[in-house]
């Protein structure tokens, strides 16, 4: 499994967000999180990746138990092995497209010319090899998350979190990027997990988890 979690609690404060979560993904799976406003399906994309602490609990990604990792390590980590898209793109606006795509790949000490060709090679690959050199204010919503899905995979993750993706995209736009997300799996063998309110694009993965107060239910 590249994802193991058992027994993933998490409170704030007095309120107990999420319960008692033990999920498992699978290479190559694509699984989809539901749940009411307030379910708790964010907080658990967050602590899937990384980015918050779980008060209980257990969690592998990648063969990797991640919760005994330092800071450093813990943060090395996070850029090596796991991809973040979310429904705000993130882009940094003084940047172009191709250089947003080659942060991470710099940070994690790939070179300069390497990052590059890699960036270049995914914005291809995404269909926006003719904007490469736009700023993101020169490009669509639609053109924006995906040098934003590009950006996530420059470092090869070991799994793809996205947290409502397409949910700030028109129908038509909101269509294509579902697709993408598969063709991902197909073409790199991704891993991908999406916190989602959209019940087509959650018909379209292999397993939809629905959390409900605080669990995982079924």
């Amino acid at each position: 499994m590249i994802v193991q979690a058992q027994n993933i609690c998490k409170s704030f404060g007095s309120l107990k967000v999420l319960k008692g979560i033990d999920l498992s993904v699978a290479e190559r799976e694509v699984v989809s999180i539901m749940g009411a406003s307030g379910a708790g399906k964010s907080t658990l994309l967050q602590i899937l990746g990384t980015l918050s602490t779980p008060d209980t609990g257990s969690l592998s990604i990648d063969g990797t138990d991640v919760l005994k990792l330092d800071s450093k390590s813990l943060s090395a980590f996070r850029n090596r092995r796991i991809g973040f898209v979310f429904q705000f793109h993130h882009l940094l606006p003084e940047f172009t497209a191709v250089e947003n795509v080659m942060i991470p790949a710099l940070i994690g000490g790939t070179s300069a010319r390497d990052a590059r060709k890699k960036a270049l090679g995914l914005l291809d690959k995404l269909g926006l090899s003719e904007r490469t050199e736009h700023k993101p204010s020169q490009l669509s919503g639609g053109e924006q998350q995906r040098v934003a899905i590009a950006r996530a995979l420059v470092n090869d993750p070991a799994v793809l979190f996205a947290d409502e993706p397409s949910g700030n995209l028109d129908s038509v736009t909101k269509a294509s990027l579902h697709e993408l997300f598969f063709q991902l799996r197909e073409d790199l063998g991704q891993t991908i997990i999406i916190v989602t309110h959209d019940d087509g694009l959650a018909r379209m993965c292999d397993r939809t988890l629905l959390i409900r107060d605080g669990l995982i239910e079924g």
